[in-house]
């Protein structure tokens, strides 16, 4: 083989080198930006979520606030209407 011969065998190598390079970079940076995507669509799903979930607990708390406020009344009847049947006997 000539000196020629042996040039075009190490360019053709490192073009060879190089496009696989690029291809690879190119690869895993189109991998990170899909999971970053992703991630995000994720987290705005667990945000939503959170926001739900607090929502539905303030709901509760409320429901439950107006559910010991009739508690207590019926608890001050109830005691009314015991001392009633205690007065009657």
């Amino acid at each position: 083989m000539s000196e020629h011969d042996w040039t075009e065998v190490v360019g053709a190598f490192g073009v060879f080198a190089l496009l696989i390079s690029v291809f690879t970079v190119s690869v895993v940076q189109f991998a990170k930006t899909r999971r970053a995507r992703y991630e995000a669509a994720r987290a705005d799903d667990y945000r939503r979520l959170a926001e739900t979930a607090a929502e539905s607990q303030a709901e509760n708390a409320r429901l439950l606030a107006a559910m010991d406020g009739r508690l207590g009344g019926m608890e001050t009847r109830m005691t009314t209407l015991e001392r009633v049947l205690r007065d009657v006997d």
